[in-house]
């Protein structure tokens, strides 16, 4: 049995800022993760690092700056192994701003608690960042 997890955010910049920090490795890292090999493209890697545990996937659909849908697995984990879930993220203009959307469907039901716990510590890190503000380290990672 799978599960999803949604979430919905706004952010203080418009679809066309916010849409790189799902596709540049730099500002990838700003809000999540600690390392990032990204190939923002349909069949790209998309790989990162979030507190040493080593997400493993791929893009499936890129269309800057409206939506993005890549797939999500830990490496070495076969309850969640690479690739087997997909995260949908939805941009939407409102006003000078961005209502994000987004959509973390295919998880093992024992998942679901633990990426919303890691969804909801990284997405107000991605409003900071997104908005023009540094989100400050994240207490998360250790050795920073």
């Amino acid at each position: 049995m799978s599960d999803i997890y949604t979430a919905s955010i706004r952010i203080a910049a418009p679809p066309d800022e916010v849409f790189p920090y799902f596709t540049d490795p730099e500002l990838l890292v700003r809000w999540m993760g600690d390392w990032a090999s990204l190939q923002a493209k349909p069949g790209g890697a998309f790989d990162v690092n979030i507190t040493g545990v080593p997400v493993r996937g791929e893009y499936l659909r890129v269309d800057p700056p409206h939506a993005l849908v890549f797939t999500w697995g830990v490496a070495g984990n076969d309850l969640l192994p690479p690739g087997s879930s997909t995260v949908e993220i939805s941009l939407h203009p409102d006003g000078d701003d961005t209502v994000l959307e987004l959509l973390h469907r295919g998880l093992p039901a024992d998942e679901v608690p633990k990426h919303r716990t890691g969804w909801d510590h990284y997405l107000p890190r991605l409003v900071a960042a997104a908005g023009g503000d540094h989100p400050g380290p994240d207490p998360w990672v250790q050795d920073q």
